[in-house]
């Protein structure tokens, strides 16, 4: 790795790669994957804020459909979204938290982990799966990491653009998650 190792993070090898955050519990993980249901579900997670959201996947011979409706199963109304592709497998993306912008995550293909922080507790979570959507609400310190070659991360986002929203260095963070405690 040619730069600094990101606070809480395991590296390993040479290059150096993230492969895991000290103090994490990891959510959402099936190993025998997510099973094709109608049914919605939010399951929350230790980390302040912070919902895993199951959508719903109707079967069809023509391809399966997943559905998400902002009112019922996005806990904000978005004004942009952007996606995330052609990540390198050993890079890590996010690494911010924001002031006042909602996000939710869904990986559309392929997958990733995303590592949500509240400022005292963190979860892993692994987005393989057009069905799993991750809420991070605003003051949670987000990174996604263990991009799959194919993955494509599509974030919407409850706030247009503003670099002035955005909190970069995770020391400013800790101090400002105090300040509000």
């Amino acid at each position: 790795m040619t730069r600094s190792v990101p606070p809480r993070a395991i590296v390993d090898g040479n290059p150096a790669t993230i492969v895991g955050y000290v103090e994490t519990e990891s959510v959402g993980r099936n190993p025998t994957g997510l099973a094709v249901s109608a049914a919605r579900g939010v399951e929350p997670t230790q980390v302040r804020g912070v919902t895993l959201h199951r959508l719903p996947v109707i079967p069809d011979l023509r391809g399966n459909l997943t559905v998400g409706e902002f009112a019922k199963d996005i806990p904000f109304v978005p004004e942009r979204y952007f996606m995330v592709f052609g990540v390198p497998n050993r890079e890590v993306r996010g690494e911010h938290a924001h002031h006042e912008c909602h996000q939710f995550l869904i990986c559309v293909r392929g997958s990733c982990t995303v590592v949500a922080d509240d400022g005292e507790r963190r979860v892993e979570v692994l987005l393989d799966a057009p069905e799993k959507g991750l809420y991070l609400p605003p003051m949670t310190w987000g990174i996604q990491y263990k991009y799959t070659s194919d993955a494509v991360l599509l974030v919407f986002a409850s706030h247009y653009y503003d670099a002035a929203d955005y909190i970069r260095d995770y020391a400013q963070y800790l101090e400002l998650v105090a300040a509000r405690n």
